[in-house]
């Protein structure tokens, strides 16, 4: 137990943890827009089993660090370009979440769909419910697995310690657990911020697809595009509110 004593391993932890979160932001972002398609009765359970889908993979990606590492090295080259398996992972992730922000924004906008098609009965109602249900999950876990490898091979690159590592995925996730809620709540009841986070979701798979072409695109500028446009949506939703309470 003496390493618990050790500092450097509390600043590891401490800075692995920040970053982790960080990197989730997009986690959750997608799953509170996923989850928000599903009766509200089913939204609660979808969010808490889709952050133990990404803690479960995050902690599986961990304990297989050597199987990890080996998918940064090419396999074949297409053109002089090398190809690994962390390239293959980010392209199929990246053109998945490009499609479905896209298809999110057009459903948003242009043909707002109900929640569960409408049914004649309710056991028929409950079965729609719980097909929709599973297709959400299946959605979710297809893409934690994207977002877990990109999170783990950055925390291999920062600390040399496995169990500092799972910590830190565990402490992350359970503060993803209990923001996820208030920020899928704040996302329904606002529609324009919806529309903003599902841009935001397209710019971040056009970046993995971008990087499994080994173009960078830091992370640092999607985050800090994100935040200029939630803040002038801010001010507008608090003008909107001051305006709205002169009305008689």
């Amino acid at each position: 137990m003496e390493f618990l004593l050790d500092p450097q391993i509390w600043v590891a932890f401490a800075m692995l943890t920040a970053l982790e979160i960080v990197l989730g932001i997009d986690n959750i972002i997608f799953i509170s827009i996923l989850v928000g398609r599903l009766p509200p009765h089913l939204r609660d359970k979808a969010r808490r089993l889709g952050l133990a889908f990404a803690m479960g993979s995050r902690l599986a990606l961990l304990l297989t660090l050597s199987w990890v590492m080996g998918l940064t090295a090419d396999r074949v080259s297409v053109l002089g370009q090398g190809i690994s398996g962390r390239d293959l992972v980010l392209l199929l992730g990246g053109l998945f979440l490009l499609y479905k922000a896209s298809r999110e924004i057009f459903i948003e906008v242009e043909a707002r769909e109900p929640h569960v098609p409408p049914q004649s009965n309710a056991a028929a109602l409950k079965a729609a419910g719980n097909r929709l249900f599973w297709l959400v999950i299946g959605q979710i876990a297809v893409i934690d697995v994207v977002f877990s490898l990109d999170s783990v091979i950055t925390a291999v690159g920062m600390v040399d310690q496995l169990g500092v590592m799972v910590a830190a995925v565990v402490t992350s996730v359970g503060v993803m657990l209990l923001a996820a809620r208030p920020i899928g709540e704040f996302v329904d009841r606002h529609p324009s911020v919806k529309v903003l986070a599902l841009a935001f979701l397209v710019m971040v798979g056009m970046a993995l697809t971008a990087e499994a072409f080994d173009q960078t695109v830091p992370k640092g500028y999607l985050y800090a595009a994100m935040a200029f446009s939630l803040t002038v949506e801010a001010l507008n939703i608090r003008a909107r509110s001051r305006t709205s309470r002169r009305l008689p």
